[in-house]
């Protein structure tokens, strides 16, 4: 008996592959395993990421919610904000030359050890000189949210742990904290109970009592505040997004509707507050929005969009909030300076599904394609039903068969000539890429190239490329790619020579300076630059290309060893003669005692001002004398004050171009002649500053792995 197609049996038709015996079979089976085995090492080897969160951690796993993370700003009014970032406030303990936003991610609260997904939803609470900031936190071992709590001392600028203030079998957000009578008291949004519940603080920030449940409507993203001896309830029901405004003589109820119910506007967004006398309604739909409010009675409510003052995020995934913001609270502290603290999220929601399923599908349709290999090849036929009572193949059979050979016809799919093994080749080449692109979806992460903290701390560099007219095309490409990395907060370009570039010529994302030099000359690479805001300068060639991803890892490793020179392109000084080698010479003998600073980083005080002292005014003449040899004189000032301790640090990029081999502009076109002046560099700086050959680095020496 054979199975018919909808399951039952039949003792004359079944379905069936037709083939040439176990073999097809076989053959189907390895080109898949073999494709699957290409994916899985695509992404091993060109996703091994530590951003990707597939370590042991509990915390910080990927999330169909999104990765919030919250930020600070601040500014003289709450119109005129600023992030962190830009008002250079310097943390030492964690190498933070400037703080930089966000400033609590879901590792700040899991390391505190409450395992958490993302943060989000933030609101202050102010004791005298003391800023608690309640916010949701989502565990990912029950999947719901719960309220955290936070302190700082030091105006925002940095957060202390406290621990969960709220925690039920239910999930919670929005944690809106307010005073009342001499009492503190909380309203969380509680998803799943359908109401309006206040919680009264019983030992404060984190004991909490449910006091009442003041309104029995599931509205989400309830506040309320006083306004003309009135106090006012503002929120939205899931099922519509419009405002709902209830009113009542207290806190506790009983509250009536406004009559304008529902009022045509988004939901909240944060705490409304007031401002040289008028009240603003904080809202969001992608963005956070405000409004001001110029009517609110019993009867009639007026509210009008105004602008909020704080720029978007123009580098899209690469930044903490490039993708959404849906809450904000500000706050004026005692000295007249506003502070704002703001959720932010990198990717929409839904979007773990989303590459799941995308992923999913490559995946399947790489399957079909490698079927589809197999029938044009013969080794598999169609899927038909077949008669066994007849000798001749069905209709069904012979239309397949006809176009089958028809298809290899016209796409000239022959294993035996020279054109069917290319069209042959070019097909598994488009099923491999297919499988690489599917497992990237699922596994690869979000496609940001996200910042790496020190202590739970981000920063920023600048980025200083030197460069002159002729190099144009390379500067353009380089300043429109580097811009949009996470951790860069301005590109200084020392222009040496000819017409510069004008303000609309360059795409970038973040300010770029050009500082026009009076003489061509090396040694303004390293020329002290008092407008340089931050304290690590990476100095990177404009002929140099790599990923974002790469310079974040390099930073991190900077911040981690401010006092050395960390970069991309390692060298090993040895011997008696003083050859200067490339990098395969460094990798045979498994060690290095240079690091090339046309891409590295440095302290930009530390490094100019060596490079700029007394000690090194012959070496900077000899430079000039060559035309070269400025990153090897910069080598040997670090190693000669370094005591104790490697002077430099490696770190592999995982890919690296450098374009100007396709502008034909390349400075150092002939490697031998090259090669030969810097031999005799390094000669003339040993017998200036004493050699390097005791100094030897090994590679692969950090558990981090990145300097293989």
């Amino acid at each position: 008996m054979g199975l018919n197609p909808i399951g039952g049996t039949s003792d004359k038709t079944r379905w069936r592959v037709h083939d040439n015996g176990s073999s097809t079979v076989h053959y189907l089976f390895l080109t898949f395993l073999l494709c699957s085995s290409v994916g899985v090492f695509y992404i091993f080897y060109l996703f091994r990421n530590p951003n990707l969160n597939y370590k042991n951690s509990i915390g910080c796993q990927e999330d169909n919610e999104g990765s919030w993370e919250i930020g600070v700003y601040y500014g003289d009014s709450p119109f005129n904000l600023k992030p962190i970032e830009a008002m250079n406030i310097w943390d030492n303990k964690s190498a933070a030359w400037p703080i930089a936003n966000p400033i609590m991610t879901c590792a700040s609260i899991t390391d505190f050890g409450f395992p958490s997904n993302f943060v989000a939803d933030p609101f202050f609470y102010a004791q005298d000189d003391i800023l608690y900031m309640f916010f949701k936190t989502k565990n990912p071992i029950t999947m719901q949210g719960d309220i955290a709590v936070a302190r700082s001392t030091d105006n925002g600028a940095s957060w202390e742990q406290v621990g969960v203030a709220l925690d039920q079998d239910y999930d919670l957000s929005h944690p809106y904290v307010f005073d009342y009578n001499h009492q503190i008291y909380m309203i969380p949004y509680t998803s799943v109970k359908g109401d309006v519940r206040l919680y009264r603080a019983l030992n404060f920030p984190l004991q909490w009592k449910l006091e009442k449940i003041i309104l029995d409507r599931p509205l989400v993203d309830a506040v309320i505040i006083q306004h003309e001896e009135m106090y006012w309830l503002f929120g939205s029901y899931v099922t519509n997004k419009n405002l709902e405004i209830w009113y009542s003589n207290k806190p506790f109820g009983p509250w009536a509707p406004h009559k304008k119910n529902p009022v045509s506007g988004p939901r909240n967004g944060g705490r409304p507050f007031i401002y040289n006398g008028n009240l603003y309604r904080l809202a969001h739909d992608e963005r956070v929005r405000v409004f001001k409010i110029e009517v609110l009675t019993i009867n009639n409510y007026k509210e009008v969009e105004i602008e909020l003052g704080i720029e978007n995020p123009t580098k899209g995934k690469n930044a903490w909030n490039g993708a959404r913001s849906h809450h904000l609270d500000v706050h004026r502290l005692r000295t007249g300076q506003w502070v704002v603290v703001a959720d932010g999220d990198r990717t929409l929601f839904g979007d773990v599904t989303r590459r799941r399923v995308v992923g999913c599908g490559l995946i399947v349709t790489t399957g079909l394609m490698i079927y589809f290999i197999c029938w044009l090849l013969g080794l598999v036929k169609c899927l038909v039903p077949v008669n066994r009572g007849l000798k001749k193949k069905n209709n069904a059979g012979l239309v397949c068969e006809r176009l089958r050979l028809r298809l290899r016809v016209n796409m000239n799919i022959n294993p035996n000539t020279f054109s069917g093994k290319l069209a042959f080749f070019f097909l598994i080449i488009l099923s491999i890429t297919i499988m690489c692109v599917g497992f990237g979806y699922i596994y690869g992460g979000n496609g940001a190239e996200k910042p790496y903290s020190v202590n739970n701390r981000f920063s920023q560099f600048t980025l200083l490329a030197m460069t002159y007219d002729a190099r144009m095309w390379n500067l353009k490409m380089y300043i429109k790619h580097y811009s949009r990395c996470a951790s860069v907060r301005e590109i200084v370009v020392v222009w040496n020579k000819g017409k510069q570039p004008g303000p609309n010529d360059l795409d970038s994302m973040v300010p770029v300076r050009i500082r026009v030099e009076d003489q061509n000359s090396l040694n303004n690479r390293f020329k002290p630059d008092p407008l340089i805001k931050t304290k690590a300068v990476l100095e990177l060639d404009d002929d140099i290309m790599m990923n974002c991803d790469d310079l974040e890892r390099a930073f991190k490793i900077w911040r981690e060893n401010p006092e050395r020179i960390v970069g991309f392109y390692p060298r090993l000084v040895t011997g008696p003669s003083l050859k200067y080698r490339p990098e395969k010479h460094a990798r045979k003998h498994n060690g290095y005692n240079m690091i090339l600073t046309g891409a590295a980083f440095v302290d930009h005080d530390v490094a100019f001002g060596r490079y700029w002292g007394r000690e090194a005014e012959v070496g900077r003449g000899m430079v000039d004398e060559v035309f070269n040899c400025e990153d090897v004189l910069m080598n040997f000032l670090y190693a000669n004050v370094t005591v104790a301790g490697p002077a430099v640090e490696y770190v592999k990029p995982a890919w690296a171009v450098d374009t100007s081999k396709f502008s034909g502009v390349a400075i150092s076109g002939n490697t031998q002649a090259h090669y030969r002046v810097r031999s005799k560099c390094l000669e003339e700086f040993t017998r200036l500053y004493g050699g390097l050959s005791g100094r030897k680095v090994e590679f692969r020496r950090r558990d981090d792995g990145w300097d293989l």
